[in-house]
């Protein structure tokens, strides 16, 4: 999963990447509202996390723009501003979540999944494909509860072919999903990383190859 962190105050933007990099996301950084408008108005992230006082364009300003151009990506806004009207506002403006701060990181973690988990349609935690089951939290594969142990890009691929499992996920919609700005990836490297896959699941899934299109989940 992608995510997109527009935060001015950099030591906090370092902590919260390499907190979400920790737990198996890619994340992207930027520090001002005019560079994150026109990303977010032009790239798919799975979710952002935008600061509201920012340089150039503020926060709200940023968000009600994106918006007005029909982009859906998941937002939590993140401010020191403490009043219910600044949070009524910026949800009001498309915002899913509002963090105040301070904060701790697992607690941003948690919303962060849990954003996650509402826009793709999914209440639980766990994703599930027959006898797969992916724990989101605990960042583990397990088959038939028993665990499998995959690397983060490894448990990344999987993960998004079991969120859209039985529809075809193309090489370039993975890449999206599982680098970020400054990693230079192949598609041979998909493949790769898909192969590997199929090796450690063996039969309790296939992975199927649609020539020209992707790569298809399926149960067995």
């Amino acid at each position: 999963m992608r995510i997109l962190i527009v935060e001015d105050n950099e030591a906090l933007a370092d902590s919260i990447s390499v907190a979400l990099r920790k737990v198996g996301f890619a994340v992207d950084v930027l520090d001002n509202g005019d560079d994150a408008e026109l990303v977010l108005s032009s790239q798919d992230f799975d979710a952002a996390i935008l600061d509201l006082n920012l340089p150039g364009k503020d926060g709200l300003e940023v968000l009600k723009t994106v918006r007005a151009r029909g982009r859906l990506t998941p937002v939590l806004i993140l401010t020191a501003r403490q009043g219910v009207e600044d949070r009524v506002t910026g949800l009001d403006l498309g915002a899913d979540d509002y963090l105040c701060k301070p904060f701790e990181l697992k607690e941003l973690e948690a919303r962060v999944r849990a954003l996650l988990r509402r826009s793709q349609g999914k209440a639980a935690p766990v994703l599930a494909v027959g006898p797969l089951s992916l724990d989101s939290v605990g960042r583990r594969l397990y088959i038939d509860e028993e665990p499998v142990d995959l690397s983060r890009r490894e448990l990344g691929v999987l993960e998004i072919m079991m969120i859209k499992a039985g529809k075809v996920v193309s090489k370039e919609q993975i890449a999206e999903h599982l680098f970020d700005f400054d990693e230079e990836v192949g598609l041979n490297a998909i493949e790769i990383y898909v192969h590997r896959v199929r090796k450690k699941i063996g039969d309790a899934a296939a992975i199927r190859t649609i020539r020209g299109l992707g790569y298809l989940l399926e149960k067995n």
